[in-house]
């Protein structure tokens, strides 16, 4: 297709010149361009093929970067990158030291806010709002929610707070039926009622049009009509919930109708007080595959572009807890599980068509979620919660306080942690072990393999008290069986012996560090690789072993360096009285971007080179004794 009308796109202002029929062919071809770049570096397809439209009709009623728009969740700003002086780039999307897949203000003006974790919208267009009307400034504030973010506790609370504070606020539902996964609960079951019954916002506007018509009265009459509303809202429409929280509620309008979108935002804007605008999208518009399969599409690697068929995969560890779940579930009847709106990122879609009465979505409600577990737990189940690293830190104080407290049976399946990849800064699984390791009663651990996984989740749901199995997006690599029997819990154990230097890694960084292994020896260097299975308890017979053996302990982890596996080592030292000398290998004190995962293994200095460095570099310095007394 010929994307003559999109190369002449430089800014938003651009498109206040085309007319309705080059609008239309502009749309085509932009939904074009995502398909061919998406297609080429994987990325979130449906949902960016969806707001065409509305995107195109924000930037052509509002004036951005002057007004904000707030994008939520923000994969889908793809159209608005285009729009907003980012053409060139865009190959370079979700590609190291390209365009991010997410909204970025380093990236751009027009980028009011990071927003890659879901439902934080209405609050920052809240603060903007506040502050624009505290310095007396003059701009517009658009928050773009999806449905199925909207259902996010943090949104509900911005809806009731920017309700009560009157601010002038557009608050635009994108309502496609469904987040990643089709939505659930109430809120979803009241927007599908409201979506297929618009008869209160014809009659209301009917009902208006006339009684103003009624000469010299007509406004005296419109206004003591408005005390029955109420009754007519409540008659034609379920709930009116929004407009009980102090908002003009507009729609739902068809969301790929250009003109209607303008007309309606255009209407939103001389309106006094917080509005919001119910548009009414088709994830996937323009593409079969996609508008066939939206989950699948919703976030994709590479695809033909002709056919939509996606490579296959290898065997991840998602696939392996999948399996295994099911297997347990099978024999265990209290194994209950629970996800926050992944039932197939998280692996557990096979387990809900298996245990239907024993499979809990609760929709982008971690929070939720992780104390539903805990009430479960209580009466004596054993839930599983199964959720990606990243999104477990929006449950912090319900692990803490709702779950290790008491010291409930939960086990937390984290997925995804480490390095993640293309998604970048908010999606890395980087921060979990700093997050947890300090809370009293979890048990933590990281298999290096897939039989590992599966030892881990037998080991974990007979524990007593509340456990953490974390495990990256990757699939493993194949290395001798070394677990025979069941698993011990705070038993690490030896990969390769040695006795000049102690190499531990944790999980995939247990790979690199085996390669370092086989060039250091030779090089004629003795080094040992360890595997302590379990973050905590700590392995401190090994420890003990190891650090009074080689006086040397090289630590590879791909978590945040601070709080990490390495900090409990050297706590683990410290108790012990050990003073070998140590190198920490973790991420530094930056958020990492996004790129391919081998290429940020690489600039997190994560590699077998990069290990054999630093084992080198360790061995040059004095030993010094493993113990106190041996020192002295």
């Amino acid at each position: 297709m010929d994307k003559e009308l999109l190369r002449r796109i430089h800014c938003p202002g651009d498109l206040k010149v085309l007319t309705p029929q080059e609008l239309v062919r502009l749309a085509a071809e932009l939904r074009q361009e995502v398909l061919e770049v998406v297609s080429a570096n994987g990325g979130h397809l449906a949902s960016n093929l969806g707001v065409v439209e509305l995107t195109l009709a924000l930037h052509l009623v509002y004036d951005s970067p002057t007004d904000k728009i707030i994008w939520d969740v923000g994969h889908q700003c793809y159209i608005h990158k285009l729009l907003t002086g980012r053409q060139e780039d865009f190959a370079s999307l979700r590609r190291l030291g390209g365009l991010s897949g997410f909204p970025k203000p380093r990236e751009s003006v027009h980028d009011a806010a990071e927003t890659g974790h879901s439902s934080t919208s209405i609050s920052i267009a809240m603060g903007m709002a506040i502050a624009r009307d505290l310095n007396r400034d003059k701009y517009n504030v658009v928050a773009v929610i999806g449905d199925g973010a909207l259902g996010g506790g943090m949104a509900l609370e911005a809806l009731n707070h920017a309700g009560a504070q009157k601010l002038n606020l557009t608050v635009i539902l994108n309502d496609n039926e469904m987040s990643i996964a089709r939505n659930v609960g109430g809120l979803s079951s009241y927007l599908s009622r409201v979506r297929t019954d618009p008869k209160y916002t014809r009659l209301a506007e009917d009902l208006k049009f006339v009684l103003k018509k009624i000469p010299a009265v007509g406004d005296q009459v419109y206004r003591a009509a408005e005390r029955i509303k109420s009754s007519i809202k409540y008659l034609l429409v379920s709930g009116m919930l929004f407009e009980e929280l102090g908002f003009t509620y507009l729609g739902p309008i068809d969301g790929h109708n250009l003109g209607g979108l303008q007309r309606i935002l255009n209407q939103a804007k001389n309106y006094r007080g917080p509005v919001l605008i119910h548009v009414v999208t088709n994830k996937g518009k323009g593409y079969g595959p996609a508008e066939a399969e939206p989950a699948k599409y919703h976030g994709i690697g590479p695809f033909d572009l002709e056919t939509g068929a996606t490579k296959p995969g290898a065997r991840t560890y998602t696939d392996v807890f999948s399996q295994k779940i099911c297997a347990l579930a099978k024999k265990d009847p209290r194994i209950v599980a629970i996800t926050a709106a992944m039932p197939d990122g998280t692996g557990l879609r096979p387990f809900s068509r298996q245990f239907p009465g024993r499979f809990f979505d609760v929709g982008i409600a971690e929070q939720h979620g992780v104390t539903l577990a805990s009430g479960l737990a209580r009466a004596g189940y054993r839930p599983v919660v199964a959720i990606y690293s990243t999104f477990l830190q929006r449950a912090y104080d319900q692990v803490l306080h709702d779950v290790c407290l008491p010291g409930l049976p939960v086990l937390f399946a984290l997925d995804r942690a480490g390095l993640v990849g293309e998604d970048g800064e908010t999606h890395h699984g980087l921060f979990d072990l700093s997050m947890l390791r300090h809370i009293p009663n979890l048990t933590i651990m990281m298999p290096k393999d897939f039989s590992e996984l599966e030892g881990m989740l037998d080991l974990a749901l007979t524990l007593p008290g509340p456990a953490v199995v974390r495990y990256p997006r990757a699939g493993a690599a194949v290395l001798p069986a070394t677990l025979s029997g069941p698993l011990e819990a705070g038993r690490g154990e030896v990969l390769r012996d040695g006795r000049d230097i102690a190499i531990i890694g944790l999980g995939p960084t247990l790979y690199p560090a085996l390669q370092a292994q086989a060039t250091l020896h030779s090089l004629g260097l003795s080094a040992a690789v360890l595997n302590p299975r379990f973050v905590k308890p700590l392995d401190l017979e090994l420890l003990m072993q190891y650090a009074n053996r080689c006086g040397r302990l090289l630590i590879v982890e791909e978590q945040a360096a601070a709080g990490g596996l390495g900090s409990a080592i050297l706590e683990g030292c410290s108790a012990l009285g050990l003073t070998p000398l140590t190198r920490l290998m973790g991420v530094g004190d930056m958020f990492v971007p996004h790129g391919d995962q081998a290429e940020l293994a690489r600039l997190c200095h994560l590699t077998a080179a990069d290990i054999v460095a630093a084992a080198q570099n360790l061995l040059t310095r004095g030993r010094v004794g493993g113990s106190r007394e041996k020192k002295a």
